[in-house]
């Protein structure tokens, strides 16, 4: 009985113990953030020394794929905003920029994957990449029904 108390709390404990934050009332990217950590949670189904190692080393992953994707996303607007202006070399250049980030997200899953490997199963690493894409499935769903519903239904096609 007290194993099934325990278990539970440990989790949550290190969940939380491993945010510097947490989230503001009403910032959907920390409520989307907390999301995906109880969906995570659930489908890794992680021990308590499991979750104590894994975590930290997540969160690093999340912090340097956010940190690429920000960049990728602020030359994707520059260029949004002025593409029909832009010069053929311009834009080779934007493209060859985009590859590079991709190469980046590629390089900082390549050195995470290494890491995940040492804290979790290699059952559980697999896991984790289904369920990272289980659950940006789930919240594209989610967005979609959100927005049928303003609209009062699915929109025709």
């Amino acid at each position: 009985m007290k194993a099934r108390i325990l278990y539970p709390l440990t989790i949550l404990l290190v969940v939380i113990l491993s945010f510097p934050t947490l989230a503001q009332p009403g910032d959907k990217r920390e409520d989307i953030e907390s999301m995906k950590i109880a969906f995570l949670t659930r489908r890794l189904n992680l021990t308590p020394e499991e979750a104590k190692k894994f975590w930290p080393v997540y969160n690093q992953f999340s912090e340097e794929l956010k940190s690429v994707r920000e960049t990728r996303n602020k030359a994707g607007r520059d260029v949004k905003d002025n593409f029909q202006q832009m010069t053929d070399k311009e834009i080779e250049k934007v493209v060859d920029g985009d590859i590079s980030y991709r190469q980046q997200e590629l390089d900082i899953l390549k050195k995470y994957n290494a890491q995940f490997k040492q804290t979790l199963p290699m059952r559980k690493v697999a896991l984790l990449y289904r369920a990272e894409e289980d659950f940006k499935k789930e919240l594209l769903e989610r967005i979609k029904e959100r927005r049928e519903q303003k609209r009062g239904g699915p929109r025709p096609r």
